[in-house]
């Protein structure tokens, strides 16, 4: 199966980090937990989270700073930040999206509002994991019924081809290599050599063709795969 959508949560507070821990890993994703703005850097750096839920007062560096950091860096920019804060003043409000934040949510809230803010930040980044349907060109992807058309043409598909679609589908155009597409498709607690990824882009392709229509997948030389 591929990784659930994985949230870093920020916090300084040991009781607010399980908490949070435990109602995020109950909608299904899988949470991971920083106590401090360094750390939260490092572990954003190294397991590429989809969501981060950042406290605007931690120790160390801010949350202001950690946000401004994670945006200025080409392999986090892209990641939605939702900054949590006891400031409602609307002035906070406007530095915190302003510095970059892609959302903006006051103590106390309702873990209800909550995980509904992390869902929608989720529909930009991992939009099949909660269940869209995504078209690209002549290709329909429906998540939640788990099918595949091309053309207005159902396509059966095997369930590796069908994530390593849909990882294309979220994000077209962008090139994907073997590496993160093994961390993507087949999770990074599984090894699995890199032409294993050749082989199931070949099945794909095949699938993808087997009603007419050209090859959607593009190889580029060195670098990986893509989708149009």
């Amino acid at each position: 199966m591929a990784q659930a959508p994985l949230v870093l949560v920020v916090d300084d507070e040991p009781a607010q980090r399980a908490m949070l821990s435990y109602n995020i890993e109950a909608q299904g994703y899988r949470a991971l937990t920083a106590g401090d703005g360094e750390e939260a850097l490092v572990l954003a750096d190294e397991q590429r989270p989809d969501v981060i839920l950042l406290d605007w007062m931690l120790p160390r560096l801010s949350g202001i700073e950690v946000c401004r950091q994670l945006k200025a860096r080409a392999q986090t920019r892209e990641i939605p930040v939702i900054m949590v804060s006891a400031r409602s003043e609307e002035d906070d409000r406007v530095r915190g999206l302003d510095t970059g934040a892609d959302d903006y949510i006051t103590k106390p809230y309702s873990v209800n509002e909550l995980m509904a803010r992390i869902k929608a930040n989720l529909r930009r980044t991992r939009p099949t994991a909660t269940g869209a349907v995504l078209e690209v060109g002549d290709l329909r992807l429906d998540a939640e019924a788990h099918k595949v058309f091309r053309s207005g043409l159902e396509l059966h598909l095997g369930p590796t081809e069908f994530r390593l679609l849909s990882t294309f589908m979220e994000r077209p155009g962008r090139v994907w290599s073997r590496e993160q597409l093994l961390d993507r498709v087949w999770g990074r607690d599984i090894y699995v050599d890199a032409r294993t990824v050749d082989v199931h882009i070949g099945r794909l392709r095949k699938a993808l063709m087997c009603k007419g229509g050209d090859n959607p997948i593009r190889t580029v030389r060195g670098a990986g795969y893509a989708l149009g």
